[in-house]
């Protein structure tokens, strides 16, 4: 069993951590992208699937051709933030497994067309856990995030993705030190029993 962390470290991953809507001007640098992706690829996804794809949006260029593909006000967060990242997840991540998995033949268990579905959703829900791993691990190495899903999704898969038509995209966030007063009150969070059940 390990050592719990303290109050402290609990502080910046979850009770006081915010979502941001602003940052400030702060850079977003390459040692930042490499330590956060350095934590979160140790999070556990099944049979170490790993089938989140980033793509870490710093210069200008790269902003402006995700923004173009945001709805609303996402479009301005994005120009605005320091980075943004596109966190995309592969169809085909079996073709991965014998190396990421090599203890069984695991891609077995998702080749073939009548597999599709199948790999879908585990793409879907492991590049998810992926997700919320790059938020932990932002925090972790003092960043902040802004995760959105309001985009056009067969623009964006086609402006990021249109070399690797296996890979789509899951969600994008902004990136940065967050501007406290680009917030609002926390949100209310439910109780233990709202949601919950000990059987």
């Amino acid at each position: 069993m390990g050592t719990p962390i303290d109050d402290a470290a609990l502080d910046t991953l979850f009770r006081t951590a915010r979502t941001f809507n602003g940052f400030t001007d702060a850079p977003v640098t390459a040692e930042h992208i490499h330590a956060i992706y350095d934590l979160l690829k140790m999070g556990p996804t099944s049979a170490n699937q790993q089938p989140a794809r980033f793509i870490w949006c710093l210069s200008d260029a790269a902003k402006e051709r995700l923004a173009d593909c945001a709805s609303g006000t996402n479009a301005e967060k994005i120009r605005a933030a320091p980075a943004s990242v596109v966190i995309g997840m592969d169809l085909n991540f079996h073709e991965q497994l014998p190396w990421l998995f090599p203890h069984t033949d695991a891609r077995s268990w998702f080749a073939g067309d009548d597999k599709a579905e199948a790999r879908r959703i585990s793409a879907f829900r492991n590049s998810s856990l992926q997700g919320a791993y790059f938020i932990l691990a932002a925090r972790a190495v003092g960043l902040d995030t802004g995760p959105m899903s309001g985009f056009d999704e067969d623009r964006l898969n086609q402006t990021f993705f249109a070399d690797q038509p296996d890979v789509r995209v899951n969600f994008i966030s902004t990136l940065g030190v967050g501007d406290p007063s680009t917030i609002f009150d926390r949100s209310p969070r439910p109780a233990f029993d709202k949601f919950n059940r000990i059987d």
